[in-house]
């Protein structure tokens, strides 16, 4: 998605108009249904400004394109300034330009982090030349036309307020600069040379356009690229917050001791790559010699990890990556380094089958490691026994004398890369308020059909693709089959619609090509990803009257999850049923999340049908 898109001249004349950053908002508003800060409307006012000065040279040809905050496909990041047109050649291109208002800034120990001031104080940040080039390589990741029609992207920043002083061009960071040149204060000539070197003659083939609605490519999924990365390969690019939460967590891995142990707490949605960056750090800090360990509680992910890995590195090598997190009852203090517990809100507070070993989870883990690295979401806790909350994690530290890290990861790369529809689903859900009422130009697939069988044929047929199609639902179906495999579970009779849950023997249900005939459950998804989810919401959840109904009764008598409500209600009757709510709420919002660029839901209830198809259309 484009906000703004023009040709050189008529760019100009809006900027003349003096008032460029309204027009943009204009657009902005229209495109995304909301508003931005008014940071972000002064840099469109004064950095547009030092653009359109740069532009203004008879050599840079009037119809060559201008693009203003272009969407960088299947993630939330924008580009700030793009130029599109053709060299002395003919060939292609795309200059990628990244503004920054920035007068001073101050060098890390990290790789391709800063110190600068913004968001109220100093904050580190990703270098600009390494943002650009991350953008860059990652349009270049994802878009077919870019590779199908040989066009070149040329990845820049510039940074016209800034005096040239040996930090911002230290070359400590000239791996990025060169990948990506720096232009200053004192640069616009430069800059402008840089330009018309490959914007010669102008874009009468519309290249943008032919970019933004060009194919996209399959998206990468991490378990699909796990070998790789433990066999040291860069798969993926970490951009912005991803980048800067790596750099801290490796820095603080390193540097703790027995004496100075470390907890870093990293929240992040669903789709903003926690276990992306939580494999990652895995990898570096075995490269860098630390003893470090991978931990989920949740057994499908380190199931699928494991079973992908199988066959490149020995079996002794792979279980001492990956555990459990009720593996620590009896590890002896900081025997590890560090430890990466992702999806965190799911740690329990007893171990073991009966969960009735050990005293607590997170005090078990951060006894057992000199750094403890947690990535959580709280909208992501599915069961009543799920304790890992940024408040408890931090009452633990505290009592261990540890020293407490915060950090967030945003940046959107699931759902298409739609923070709308994360932020819609929220709403309508009723698990939080948000400005966001509408599905439109949200540029994520997602449809309310009628029946369970239309839900299952649509997933088949995306499944034909490339194997990433997937069918899950709420647990309030009995799972006979895994007494007798005869028997079919998830049954709708007036659908004529019948199908198996996910076979307790397969521990890679979301992985394993048989797994589309199957019907797969929060326990056996949840921390995995698929290109197109199909969701049947049971009778658990339902809409009455605009607000959102929860009965746990009506979930399966086999599901685990909320067996205790009964007794919960009766010794918290206030909290309990808050508690439970949030649960049912929390399974379906994470069901919904699974897919990176459809998800497809029927509902077993009609009103509650009546209300979400209601809402899609809603303007």
């Amino acid at each position: 998605m484009i906000v703004y898109q023009n040709t050189k001249a008529k760019f100009l004349d809006d900027v003349m108009s003096n008032d460029i950053e309204n027009i943009i908002l204009s657009v902005f508003k229209k495109k995304l249904l909301r508003s931005t800060s008014e940071s972000e409307i002064g840099s469109w006012r004064e950095s547009l400004q030092h653009m359109n000065n740069i532009l203004y040279d008879r050599e840079i040809p009037d119809d060559c394109g201008i693009a203003i905050e272009f969407q960088i496909p299947v993630s939330s990041k924008r580009m700030d300034f793009t130029i599109s047109g053709k060299n002395e050649k003919g060939e292609e291109h795309v200059i990628l330009i990244e503004l920054k208002r920035w007068s001073t800034a101050e060098k890390t120990e990290k790789d391709a982090v800063v110190k600068t001031y913004f968001k109220g104080g100093l904050t580190e940040t990703s270098h600009p030349c390494y943002q650009a080039w991350s953008y860059s390589a990652l349009l270049q990741g994802f878009n077919q036309t870019i590779y199908d029609e040989d066009i070149t992207l040329k990845p820049c920043a510039y940074l016209h307020n800034y005096v040239s002083d040996g930090v911002i061009n230290d070359p400590f960071y000239q791996e990025y600069i060169d990948k990506a040149p720096l232009f200053l204060k004192s640069d616009a000539f430069s800059l402008r040379e840089f330009i018309k070197q490959y914007v010669k003659y102008g874009d009468d083939k519309n290249i943008l356009y032919r970019i933004d609605s060009g194919k996209i490519k399959p998206s990468k999924i991490l378990a699909d690229n796990v070998t790789s990365l433990l066999k040291g390969n860069k798969e993926f690019i970490l951009i912005d917050d991803q980048k800067l939460v790596y750099e801290n967590a490796l820095a603080l891995a390193k540097k703790s001791t027995s004496e100075r142990k470390h907890v870093y707490i990293i929240e992040g949605g669903p789709g903003t790559g926690k276990s992306v960056v939580a494999i990652n750090l895995l990898v570096d800090t075995i490269k860098a010699g630390l003893n470090s360990r991978y931990v989920s509680k949740n057994a499908a992910p380190r199931n699928v990890y494991e079973a992908k890995l199988t066959g490149h590195f020995r079996k002794s090598e792979i279980s001492n990556l990956f555990t459990g997190s009720g593996a620590f009852l009896n590890t002896e203090k900081n025997f590890f380094d560090a430890l990466i517990v992702d999806e965190a809100h799911r740690l329990n507070e007893k171990s073991g089958l009966f969960k009735n070993l050990g005293t607590n989870q997170i005090k078990e883990l951060i006894s057992s490691s000199k750094c403890t690295i947690f990535f959580i979401d709280e909208d992501q806790k599915v069961t009543l026994d799920d304790i890992g909350d940024k408040e408890e994690i931090i009452k633990w530290a505290k009592r261990e004398g540890v020293i407490i890290h915060q950090g967030k990861l945003e940046s959107q790369f699931r759902c298409n890369g739609s923070e709308g529809y994360l932020a819609w689903l929220d709403n309508i859900l009723q698990i939080k308020p948000t400005a966001n009422t509408s599905l439109k130009e949200t540029g994520f697939d997602f449809k309310v059909l009628n029946s369970p069988a239309e839900v299952r044929d649509i997933i088949f047929e995306k499944n034909k693709i490339d194997n990433r199609g997937r069918i899950v639902a709420g647990y309030c179906w009995d799972w006979k089959s895994k007494e007798d495999s005869r028997q079919l579970d998830v049954v709708i009779p007036e659908y004529k619609f019948a199908m198996r849950w996910n076979l307790s023997k397969d521990r890679t249900w979301i992985a394993s090509e048989n797994s589309i005939n199957e019907v797969g459950c929060i326990h056996t998804c949840q921390g995995l990803e698929v290109d197109y989810i199909g969701v049947i919401v049971g009778p658990d959840l339902v809409i009455r009257n605009g607000k959102i109904i929860t009965d746990p009764s009506k979930r399966s008598r086999m599901d685990q999850s909320t067996k205790s409500y009964k007794s919960l209600y009766k010794k918290e009757p206030v909290v309990g049923p808050e508690r439970v709510a949030r649960i049912i709420k929390n399974t379906y919002r994470t069901l919904m999340t699974r897919g990176m660029k459809g998800c497809y839901v029927y509902f077993t209830d009609r009103e509650t049908e009546d209300f979400f198809t209601h809402a899609i259309l809603q303007e």
